[in-house]
Formats: C-alpha cells, sequence, structure tokens
C-alpha cells in the first residue's frame, strides 16, 4: 500500500479540481515548427500539482524537488501558467463556496484590518528603539585625525586636476 504523504492529492480533491486546469499550454494562433510527437511529452497534471503543494507545504526551492515529480524547470514552468490562467485562484473559490455549504462562513462577522504605518504616538509609550543604543550619531566627534576634505570640489569628465 501507498503511502499518503501531506502533499498527496486525493482522488476526491483530484475530481474537483481537475476541471480548473487548462488543457494546453501553447497559445492559440501560434505556429510551432516542431513535428507532432516531437520533445518531451507533457507531465501528468495531478503529478505537478503534487509537486506545487509539495514545495509549498516544505517551503524547498524549485530546483530542490524530488526527482520522482520529474523535471523542477517544467514543474515551475506549469505553476506559473497556472497562476497566470487563474487557476489557484479559482481553486480558492471552490474550496471556499463549499467550506460555507459544509460550515457555513459569517460573512457580517469578517473583517479585515491591515496598519503599514507607524503609529504617530508609539515613541512616547515605549520610548527610543533598544537597537539605536551605541549609535554614533550623538557622540563627541573625535579630536585625532582631520575631517574629511577632497582636494577637488568637482571636476567635468575629461579634466586634469
Amino acid at each position: 500500500m501507498k503511502a499518503i504523504k501531506s502533499w498527496t492529492v486525493s482522488d476526491v480533491l483530484w475530481e474537483r479540481i481537475a476541471p480548473l486546469i487548462p488543457k494546453r499550454l501553447r497559445e492559440e494562433g501560434v505556429e510551432y515548427r516542431r513535428r507532432p510527437g516531437g520533445g518531451r511529452k507533457p507531465m501528468d497534471f495531478r503529478k505537478v500539482l503534487e509537486a506545487i503543494v509539495y514545495v509549498l507545504r516544505t517551503g524547498c526551492q524549485w530546483k530542490a524537488l524530488p526527482k520522482e515529480f520529474g523535471s523542477a524547470s517544467s514543474v515551475h514552468k506549469y505553476f506559473l501558467e497556472w497562476k497566470r490562467k487563474g487557476v489557484f485562484v479559482a481553486m480558492w473559490r471552490l474550496g471556499l463556496a463549499e467550506y460555507d455549504e459544509m460550515e457555513g462562513i459569517a460573512w457580517s462577522w469578517q473583517s479585515m484590518d491591515g496598519a503599514m504605518v507607524k503609529a504617530p504616538l508609539a515613541l512616547e509609550a515605549v520610548g527610543p528603539n533598544p537597537t539605536d543604543r551605541g549609535k554614533k550619531w550623538n557622540q563627541a566627534k573625535s579630536s585625532r585625525g582631520r575631517a574629511w576634505n577632497p582636494a577637488v570640489v568637482s571636476r567635468e569628465r575629461g579634466e586634469c586636476a
């Protein structure tokens, strides 16, 4: 019996997701010179989805995909194409709608919050940033050495000093 791993796509899940995946990666209206059947055969889309889930679950780099998933660059190519065509957004919407039917989402309760600016009164409440201790901007200048003073303030290209 085959061990089920966290990135394995079940038959039930695959039946729901398979219709969302585009059938062709080639663009319409473009004439290709290679004869039909030339080159590598397309990868199994279910195996590609498992590879993408593997990368998302483990956080590994695309090039670190195990050989069991096939060519890492091909998997990444499919990922980019599916992302461009909105496959993952469609999967998310399908899962969200199904969850809403099963459990129910309290849409009136949902809210979104984001604070991407510094709090204007935070410095008064917490004091200076502890990482700023020991910075040199408030220290007295050293008596040793001289201040940097360029010999020539500026000159044009090709002009001799």
